[in-house]
């Protein structure tokens, strides 16, 4: 096997072993910041919990109930941001959300992805972006302390691909 085939192979087993076993899934009782998202197509539900110290995330954890993709997401996201100060977790966010969507928004010179690459898998099931995503939005509502519910279905993640193809 290679390419493509590795890839997948790769994708379905971080994706299984996060989604069954995610890391710092746990409430955050001295959480500056936290955030709830929703994702009404499959019932995720996240809530993020930040703690930061100045502009740094020190700690980062989430809970709910959601898909493997979106547990995943979670998980890995929360591990990354840990050490990460505001601009860093903010170029972080749009580096990932280009990686799933095919977008061009993120700095040249951002942060890689690393682990997080395995996601780009998920461009091949446009239904499931915004699974993948919605913790990233969750987190972005954190760290910007706007104390709204953040929906997949409030317009943030519209995009082509997303649009019913014409038959």
């Amino acid at each position: 096997m290679s390419g493509a085939g590795d890839l997948r192979e790769l994708y379905q087993e971080v994706i299984l072993d996060h989604g069954k076993r995610p890391r710092n899934f746990r409430t955050l009782p001295d959480a500056d910041r936290q955030a709830e998202g929703y994702n009404p197509l499959c019932g995720d539900r996240e809530t993020i919990y930040l703690k930061l110290d100045g502009d740094v995330v020190r700690d980062a954890s989430f809970q709910g109930a959601g898909c493997a993709i979106s547990t995943a997401s979670a998980s890995m996201m929360t591990e990354r941001l840990k050490g990460k100060n505001r601009a860093e977790a903010e170029a972080l966010f749009e580096r990932f959300h280009d990686l799933i969507t095919g977008g061009h928004n993120a700095p040249p010179d951002g942060p890689a992805l690393g682990k997080l690459e395995v996601f780009s898998g998920v461009r091949e099931y446009p239904v499931r972006i915004k699974c993948a995503t919605l913790p990233w939005h969750t987190m972005k509502a954190a760290l910007s302390e706007d104390g709204r519910t953040i929906s997949t279905e409030d317009g943030a993640e519209a995009s082509p691909r997303d649009e019913p193809k014409a038959r």
